[in-house]
């Protein structure tokens, strides 16, 4: 699965929310929170992660890129 960002970054809390993967803000928090998701295979637990532009990241058996919107 891919994302695509305007910007230099997003937060993994609203990266989550942007690949559909999770509901709300809150639900990020705490799959994050509980160590579910993977950045660049490894568990972060900081909901205000910044993921850049060729990252990805893991959650419910789903990986997701993050790319540059053209």
């Amino acid at each position: 699965m891919e994302i695509f960002i305007k910007d230099e970054f997003i937060k993994l809390g609203q990266a989550l929310k942007l690949a559909g993967l999770v509901g709300s803000g809150v639900e990020a928090k705490d799959v994050i929170l509980n160590g579910e998701v993977k950045v660049n295979g490894e568990v972060d637990l900081r909901r205000g992660k910044k993921v850049y532009v060729g990252d990805t990241f893991e959650f419910a058996g789903e990986t997701v890129v993050v790319s540059k919107k053209e």
